[in-house]
């Protein structure tokens, strides 16, 4: 019927998971009102997939190997600035989430919660709304008076997640040893952390930093 047709909700996803992708073209598959037009393995596939299709909405997931999702979707929203995009994640965490709704995200979806939620968070964005999972949400308020890191605490806190000390954490930033001690004591004071290693775990659980994809 032409009438359906031009009401259809044309859906890119994006994720370097096959399972995920056949999970949502089945889901997808059912419904009258959407269709599946492309399926991308990588953020760069999706931005060049998105200049071919102009997708009614977009599946993204946020951690791929070549180019993350949320620098996808800044990419995408950068030449299709009314473009709607869900992102998918397992991370709840607060800080990743505020990434991405800041990069022009509609909606952020809990992996876990698709089967549940992600048709009507579709229909939701199609419609010009904005959806956040609710252990999200929380998060968000919980952290929402939190200090934020600044950009050389976010780098001494990626180095010690990868296992420096503070002298080698010095060396490589060009820095004292002093001012590379007052910079750990500075992240876990605004993480509230008991020391180092509970602080990258925080920061970790909260999307703040992400430990870079294992080569297989």
């Amino acid at each position: 019927m032409p009438a359906m047709s031009a009401d259809l909700i044309r859906i890119l996803a994006v994720d370097d998971h096959p399972l995920l992708r056949e999970g949502i073209a089945a889901l997808v598959s059912k419904q009258v009102d959407m269709r599946l037009v492309g399926e991308a393995s990588s953020g760069r596939e999706s931005v060049e997939l998105f200049r071919q299709l102009r997708p009614d909405v977009v599946l993204m997931d946020v951690q791929m190997p070549d180019m993350s999702g949320i620098d996808a979707l800044i990419a995408i929203r950068g030449e299709f600035p009314s473009a709607k995009v869900i992102v998918l994640t397992t991370y709840a965490g607060d800080a990743l989430a505020q990434r991405a709704l800041r990069a022009g995200a509609q909606a952020y979806v809990l992996k876990g919660s698709v089967r549940r939620e992600l048709l009507d968070t579709i229909r939701a964005v199609h419609r010009g709304l904005k959806r956040v999972h609710p252990e999200v949400a929380a998060e968000l308020a919980h952290h929402l008076g939190d200090e934020a890191l600044s950009s050389r605490e976010l780098e001494v806190l990626a180095l010690i997640a990868s296992g420096r000390s503070n002298k080698q954490i010095a060396s490589e930033l060009s820095i004292t040893e002093e001012t590379a001690k007052a910079h750990v004591k500075s992240i876990i004071a605004k993480l509230q952390a008991n020391d180092r290693t509970h602080a990258v775990t925080l920061a970790l659980a909260r999307g703040i930093i992400q430990l870079p994809p294992q080569g297989g």
